[in-house]
């Protein structure tokens, strides 16, 4: 369908995304196109961007008045890493978490949301045993009337949803990319595929309240 190439995906060339070039999820559902393609895109035709934890921050800030712009259009941006450089409206540098033990990574839902419906705690907190995968700090203090979705330990956002630093939305996590979850077995294979719907739904809504949530 037309509307599965109305998103962009920088691909940032690293080793571990190589099949997203190939796998059938993203070619089906993502224009990906080289992240130092960004400055000279077109991106009218576009409703949102994902940008990938592996992106190039430097690059990314010095075209970051390209993502206000798309933002201010009443669009999308995706961010999944840990932010560095103020490239992105609202969200704050990335603060890790001191780590005692593995319960420090557990994950909690703060609101429920359709991102993660039916996703188990311990599918997201733990990959093979190991915890500290899906996310290990915070972009805290998070943007003024932000919706909260998930936390570490101590009420600590690592997921979030700003509707208000700009006409757009933007969703922020703090951990490795969520379109990465697919594939696992496990119940986190189901973040990618709500994840794509969301952001459907989401620009709809945006479109039909005249560009503001």
């Amino acid at each position: 369908m037309a509307q599965n190439k109305e998103i962009l995906w920088l691909d940032p060339g690293h080793a571990f995304g190589l099949q997203n070039r190939t796998n059938r999820f993203m070619v089906e559902n993502f224009a990906q196109h080289d992240q130092y393609d960004f400055a000279k895109l077109n991106l009218e035709r576009f409703k949102c961007i994902i940008v990938h934890d592996f992106i190039d921050q430097e690059y990314m800030f010095k075209h970051k008045g390209k993502i206000s712009s798309f933002l201010d259009e009443g669009k999308i941006v995706i961010f999944s890493g840990q932010l560095f450089k103020e490239w992105l409206p609202g969200c704050s540098i990335f603060t890790p978490k001191t780590i005692h033990s593995h319960t420090d990574y557990e994950i909690s839902i703060a609101a429920p949301h359709p991102i993660f419906k039916d996703v188990q705690l311990d599918d997201m907190t733990y990959n093979k045993g190991v915890a500290g995968f899906f996310a290990r700090g915070t972009h805290s203090p998070v943007p003024a009337k932000a919706e909260v979705l998930l936390t570490l330990p101590d009420d600590m956002p690592v997921t979030y949803i700003d509707r208000h630093s700009t006409k757009g939305t933007i969703l922020v996590h703090a951990g490795r990319d969520l379109f990465a979850y697919r594939m696992q077995n496990k119940s986190t294979d189901r973040i990618s595929t709500q994840l794509l719907q969301w952001i459907h739904d989401e620009y709809e809504a945006i479109q039909n309240s005249g560009g503001k949530q």
